[in-house]
């Protein structure tokens, strides 16, 4: 029988063993080669089994012990499926006496076995298995032999629940982890994934010269597969694209799906940039055959955006935003399109979003100004009103174009705030005009974008403002492009009648740049005509300009309306507009733009004669 001592460091090597990170397999190796340095045996094995199937792991001892496991396997028979099954430990001291296992006992006797002492591997009710204790020699072991076997037997039991439980754990964590990296409907990698492998691309690139590529697909109008057919249909889509993009991509390149219907190819081992456009031309081929679906047949297109790694050192996060920019800028081309990344359009964009960001609070921080350029009575040079022009001086990029600040305001929203804030400041400036008998009738005209006009509340803001400068709404004057008519005629002719309700003259911008629809002179409550300077640059020369203008201005005055013709430069063009009975011209030919207080001055200094000498004064002083 083992002493105390052997059992007990026994035991301790199986607590060393409990606290690493062996597989089952190994632990099991592990057990029996102990267990046969300290019972009086010449073998020994284990197996763990599972209800209606044979051992699911075997380890023996050695060669021989290996080949008495494989046995009872094979015949499905022996003293192993007795313990598992009944729980109890089962004792063969003599097999050529033994009268269990008719099947088992003559091979088992013909390989050289004599004894068997089987005992149950379990863990409360559970049976796992059994612990085989083979001999080459018949005959008991004592009482203390068996009773320490099967301390061993449930030691091993324990720790094999252990491992069991460490190998879940594992399993659970690897399939937690592949649904982390892994798209739930098409099982492609996700942008986790991505990334990672993305990271790793760029560094092999940087070791072996080669290129990098990312090619951002986005299906073109997906939206609407959505809403004609339904979720189900897209998400049909998204697979069956998912099948086709895997069919184009080569061997070791990396496709994944991000979200929606963005698609992302990873392509490594470039020699040329070149290459990556012909993987794009191949997936914008792949998605343009006709999609057969369940409830429909679907024609699609992909835009494609590509960015290159370089050989230097880029973040594969900018890599991949590269490409997403590049994706849209050929979207922004039409669509169904490859497009390598354009830096210089990218660079435009960043300035816009930049500019965007900086006007917020741009009133608040006295970066806004405004300007007057004087318009003037077209015979006599007696000056009329004034346009306000919003200014915008950026603290570093100086000042920055109204061509580029009406355009980032519309899409960023604050057209409506901006605008309200040029209205204001107009009026109040023309308010204090207004004190002044030199000035008193001084009109004012404010340009209106289309986005303001439509806005719900711009009527109601207009008429608040008048209220609290004082205006008196007759002198001043809102101008409007044909855009608005574009737009929504409908509403544009409802917000214009509710303004001149208001008592305010409304002016047609730009007249003869956009449609030119002389039905917006007649619908419309038009007071003033404002002739493109295009058409103004052209007269003296240009025998089509003459005659338009000339028409404008006989038409205009037959409805009874005014004409101002803009960007008069020209002792010329002056000279033929008040041939052609225009009413009034403003441009650098009067004056340039001029401050609030440059008009203050200017009205202090003419005193009662408020009209242009010309040519017009340098300076006001």
């Amino acid at each position: 029988m083992p002493s105390e001592r052997q059992l007990s460091e026994v035991l301790r090597e199986f607590a060393r063993t409990l606290v690493t990170d062996f597989p089952i397999q190994g632990i099991l190796d592990h057990l029996v080669q102990s267990i046969v340095e300290v019972l009086p045996i010449t073998g020994a094995g284990m197996a763990l089994m599972a209800p209606g199937s044979g051992p699911r792991y075997v380890a023996a001892s050695d060669a021989d012990a290996l080949r008495f496991e494989q046995l009872q396997s094979e015949l499905g028979e022996g003293p192993c499926f007795v313990a598992y099954e009944t729980g109890e430990s089962v004792v063969a001291a003599d097999l050529r006496t033994e009268p269990r296992f008719p099947t088992f006992v003559p091979r088992a006797l013909e390989a050289g076995l004599a004894a068997v002492f089987t005992f149950p591997l379990r863990s409360g009710s559970e049976q796992l298995g059994a612990l085989d204790l083979y001999r080459t020699t018949p005959g008991c072991m004592d009482s203390a032999a068996m009773d320490a076997a099967q301390t061993l037997a449930d030691v091993a039991a324990a720790y094999v629940i252990n491992a069991q439980a460490r190998s879940d754990l594992r399993d659970s964590s690897d399939r937690s982890r592949e649904t982390a990296l892994h798209d739930a409907l098409t099982g492609l990698p996700n942008r986790i994934l991505l990334l990672e492998r993305l990271e790793h691309a760029v560094l092999r690139g940087r070791r072996s010269g080669k290129l990098a590529a990312v090619l951002f697909a986005d299906l073109d109008r997906f939206k609407l597969v959505n809403d004609l057919y339904g979720h189900g249909v897209g998400d049909e889509l998204l697979v069956a694209v998912t099948e086709r993009l895997s069919a184009v991509v080569r061997p070791g390149d990396t496709l994944a799906r991000l979200s929606g219907d963005e698609f992302v190819v990873l392509c490594e081992d470039l020699d040329d940039a070149d290459q990556a456009g012909v993987i794009a031309t191949r997936i914008g081929d792949a998605i343009a055959a006709p999609f057969i679906l369940s409830c429909a047949e679907v024609v699609m297109t992909a835009s494609v955006g590509i960015a290159v790694s370089g050989r230097g050192s880029q973040p594969s996060e900018q890599l991949l935003h590269n490409a997403d920019t590049a994706m849209y800028q050929a979207k922004r081309k039409g669509g169904a399109r490859h497009q390598v990344i354009d830096l210089r359009e990218q660079h435009l964009a960043d300035e816009r979003v930049s500019l965007e960001r900086d006007l917020r609070g741009a009133s608040e921080r006295d970066e806004l100004r405004m300007e007057y350029q004087p318009i003037v009575e077209t015979g006599t040079g007696r000056i009329l009103g004034v346009e306000a022009l919003l200014r915008w001086a950026h603290p570093s990029r100086g000042a920055v174009s109204p061509s580029v600040l009406v355009p980032i305001a519309e899409r960023s929203g604050l057209i409506t705030e901006i605008g309200r804030w040029v209205l204001e400041r107009a009026c109040a400036d023309r308010s204090r005009w207004q004190r002044s008998r030199h000035s008193a009738d001084l009109s004012i005209s404010v340009n209106v974008s289309a986005h303001q006009l439509m806005s719900h509340n711009y009527v109601p803001t207009v008429a608040a403002v008048l209220a609290e400068t004082g205006t008196d709404p007759r002198l001043l004057t809102l101008e409007v492009t044909e855009s608005v008519f574009v737009q929504d005629s409908e509403r544009a002719l409802v917000v214009l009648n509710e303004l001149k309700r208001l008592g305010v003259r409304l002016a047609l911008d730009d007249f003869g740049t956009g449609y030119s629809s002389l039905n917006y002179l007649h619908r419309f409550p038009i007071d003033i005509v404002k002739i493109d300077q295009t058409f103004v640059a052209d007269l003296g020369h240009d025998p089509a300009s003459h005659a338009i203008v000339a028409s404008v201005v006989e038409l205009a005055h037959m409805l009874g309306m005014s004409v101002v013709a803009e960007g008069v430069e020209t002792a010329e063009q002056h000279e033929r507009l008040a041939t052609l009975a225009c009413d009034a011209c403003q441009g650098f030919y009067f004056a340039r733009p001029i401050s609030a207080g440059d008009v203050d001055a200017m009205t202090q200094h003419r005193g009662t004669d408020l009209t242009l000498h010309l040519p017009a004064l340098a300076s006001v002083s």
